[in-house]
């Protein structure tokens, strides 16, 4: 019996890692969306980074370090892919004024 629980414990810990994970990413992705959109208003702006970063001052107290890690790299990956990435639309604008 203690062998079940065991495993059991070990996957549970494996999926709130893989949880945490996918969370970052999109929790990164979305602040990034709520602050390069220009028409979106700078009071959502700010509301979206202080639940970013009240989220992650929860996980730092109430989760165990490999979660906080893993959401950590989830956020990065987010922030890394989608903060470097230029905008299309962007692009298409300043070689217009350019001419």
């Amino acid at each position: 019996m203690e062998g079940v629980i065991e495993i059991t414990a070990y996957l549970g810990a494996l999926l709130r890692v893989f949880g945490l994970l996918v969370f970052g990413f999109a929790a990164g992705w979305f602040s990034l969306y709520a602050f390069k959109q220009p028409e979106r208003r700078w009071e959502l702006q700010v509301a979206t980074f202080l639940g970013f970063f009240l989220f992650v001052a929860y996980l730092t107290h109430y989760t165990s370090p490999g979660g906080i890690g893993a959401f950590g790299l989830g956020a990065g990956a987010a922030l890394l892919l989608w903060g470097l990435r230029k905008e299309k639309g962007f692009q298409e604008e300043e070689e217009e004024g350019d001419s």
